[in-house]
């Protein structure tokens, strides 16, 4: 597979797999339905935030109600989650498992050149189809700016990031699944069972927490999630980035069809069992960025000054049921801004059922006990105001209101209608990706 011009054999890789891709129906098929799934999206997010900001716009309070970031760049980009859980695997089963059907894979198996510098072609290959789709949401924020809104780029940049390793995590996993069972279809199935497996996890976690609380917070549904509310945490990157090596490592792993079969099982469990002790430390990291504009993930600057200032532990004893929605408020609200704030931080939900129905008449049911070093609290309060100021309380520090009223975000209500969205979705898009496809496949032929 050495080129005449010199070029590399890893160069020469990457071209027959660019080729690969252009010749492959389901990459047009994902190119051209991301379009009018955006489209969607895009017209609804933008109709909603046009509305809202019609009626109270400038109001004080509202940032998040009017933040692009929640308003339109979450839902704008949920057509690219939606696109990797169903439509980009079976594009990576069919690059993937294309060769071996071929016969094309027993041909290269006969250059001398690592297995994984053969998967790593092929996910670039994939890679650069999928950040081809993604220029259907990227138009959505041109219609955006042209509309007169408001762009800030680092959190859009972090949204982009989070659907990036999302693809990652799908084109790894789809790579193992082709590699490893004896034909698409199996791998397809392969593939669906796991993406479902991590919506089980997201409802386990909400119906019984615990444990599988853990879990979930490194599902692609609850990573992608951060992501789109502006939240970079280091941990997940990692974790993300763990699990995508290890499925292309398993790829490359199942690919070396020289090898006996329990030397490949052996080996793939090794490789398990040494991305599982990574997983493991990583979980220990804890460095995190807050992109979003409005600070969704975190408190007024003066309260997160007052909170990284503590230097005694700080503990809470949350007595609430999975399933009350107080519980909901307070993780989201403040459990999580303090897990990024304090330096010191723990909290343990107590409940004996998943609903908290039958617990009302508990004294305890509904209080937070706080201990703060040596000092400690109860309330019920679940809201940022009432937690901070039990905190402030046990540590002695007196409320002062100063410096809050410059840190609100005031918002960026934009009464504008999506015009123009609807043909260029619905219809310039499918022409154009009919037309492009019908001059690349030609030109493959």
């Amino acid at each position: 597979m050495r080129s005449r011009r010199g070029v590399d054999t890893f160069t020469c890789l990457v071209r027959k797999e660019w080729r690969e891709l252009m010749a492959s129906r389901s990459w047009w098929v994902m190119l051209l339905l991301i379009g009018p799934l955006v489209g969607v999206s895009f017209i609804s997010a933008v109709r909603t935030y046009g509305e809202l900001s019609g009626v109270n716009g400038t109001a004080a309070g509202v940032g998040e109600a009017f933040s692009p970031l929640i308003g339109i760049w979450a839902p704008t980009f949920s057509a690219c989650e939606l696109a990797a859980a169903f439509l980009l695997p079976f594009v990576a089963i069919r690059l993937v498992a294309g060769d071996r059907l071929s016969g094309a894979l027993l041909l290269e198996l006969q250059q001398p050149f690592p297995a994984f510098a053969r998967v790593l072609a092929k996910a670039t290959v994939l890679m650069g189809g999928w950040l081809i789709a993604s220029a259907a949401p990227m138009l959505g924020v041109l219609l955006w700016w042209i509309y007169g809104g408001s762009i800030h780029v680092p959190e859009l940049l972090t949204v982009l990031t989070g659907h990036v390793l999302n693809a990652g995590l799908a084109m790894a996993l789809a790579a193992a699944a082709a590699t490893i069972t004896e034909h698409p279809s199996t791998a397809a199935i392969v593939t669906l069972t796991v993406t479902v497996g991590g919506w089980i996890i997201n409802f386990a976690a909400a119906v019984n927490g615990g444990i599988w609380e853990r879990l979930a917070h490194y599902t692609p549904t609850a990573m992608v999630g951060e992501f789109q509310h502006g939240l970079v945490r280091l941990e997940i990157v990692l974790v993300a980035s763990a699990l995508t090596c290890a499925g292309l490592g398993l790829a490359a792993i199942w690919t070396r069809l020289g090898q006996t079969s329990s030397r490949r099982a052996i080996e793939s469990a090794v490789l398990l069992a040494s991305t599982t002790i990574v997983i493991v430390a990583c979980t220990f990291v804890r460095p995190s960025w807050d992109t979003s504009e409005a600070r969704l993930n975190s408190f007024a600057l003066v309260d997160q000054r007052r909170l990284e200032s503590l230097d005694v532990p700080l503990r809470l004893e949350a007595h609430l049921a999975p399933e009350d929605p107080r519980r909901a408020d307070l993780e989201r609200n403040a459990i999580s801004k303090l897990r990024r704030t304090v330096r010191d931080f723990d909290i343990r939900y107590v409940s004996e059922t998943t609903t908290g129905l039958f617990e009302q008449t508990r004294e305890q049911y509904g209080q937070i006990h706080y201990q703060l070093g040596s000092r400690t609290g109860v309330s019920r309060a679940t809201t940022v105001e009432g937690v901070l100021n039990e905190i402030y309380t046990l540590a002695e520090i007196a409320p002062d209101r100063d410096g809050y009223e410059e840190d609100v975000f005031r918002g960026r209500p934009l009464a504008a209608t999506p015009r123009g969205a609807a043909p260029l979705f619905y219809m310039g898009w499918p022409a154009l990706v009919a037309v492009v496809a019908l001059i690349a496949r030609g030109r493959s032929a």
